[in-house]
């Protein structure tokens, strides 16, 4: 449903000519990172090595010891952590801007054996870019002057947690417009207007990827 509303509104509303994804010029010896998004029914997830995270950098990682890799998502703090949140509680996140949360899922293998039967677009960043988005994930923790946010409860998967963020959820500023200003804080535009549906998302970031030998850069 909420997919819905936003691609209705994409047609009614944003139906104007938009600027295309574009990669910054970055120096050519550079070292680069991996970072995966993934689409995950209507939401959209960024993952990346655990180990490649700055030091000083989400001290939240510590929750998820002899992991690889670490996936964020951010939602509507009700409606992702409800099992079943029913048709007003859609309808509550989808208008009304509301408190916000992160969930954190700790992968033990590799990003495309948890994650199987997803869309999984793959970018490699270069180091300094990777940087601002750790550092961009890093403030979406909500901390409450405290050295590491507090998980509020286990996630919705094995080895996972829901914590408190900041921002507040809407239809115009969800799950994939979050994902979308992390992955600019990079350095790369994702286009204008922003994309804001799972669908939008993985288009412009895969017009981003690099091939990699046997097709990993874009894998279902």
């Amino acid at each position: 449903m909420l997919k819905r509303i936003a691609q209705v509104f994409c047609l009614l509303v944003l139906g104007v000519a938009c600027a295309g994804p574009q990669k910054p010029v970055f120096a050519t010896d550079e070292a680069t990172l991996p970072v995966y998004v993934i689409g995950q029914g209507w939401h959209g997830g960024i993952a990346f090595r655990r180990a490649d995270i700055p030091p000083g950098l989400l001290p939240e990682s510590a929750d998820f010891p002899g992991v690889e890799y670490l996936e964020f998502g951010w939602g509507h703090r009700d409606y992702y952590q409800a099992r079943d949140p029913g048709f007003w509680l859609l309808l509550d996140a989808a208008i009304w801007p509301s408190p916000s949360v992160l969930h954190v899922v700790g992968v033990h293998d590799s990003i495309h054996q948890r994650f199987v039967g997803f869309e999984i677009v793959r970018l490699d960043i270069p180091r300094s870019g990777f940087a601002e988005l750790v550092a961009f994930i890093h403030a979406s923790f909500h901390r409450n002057d405290a050295a590491r946010a507090v998980p509020l409860r286990r996630g919705i998967v094995v080895n996972s947690f829901f914590y408190p963020a900041t921002g507040s959820f809407h239809l115009f500023n969800n799950c994939n417009t979050w994902a979308a200003h992390a992955l600019e804080s990079t350095g790369y535009s994702l286009g204008t207007p922003l994309p804001f549906t799972i669908n939008q998302l993985l288009e412009r970031v895969r017009r981003l990827a690099t091939p990699q030998p046997g097709g990993e850069g874009l894998q279902n």
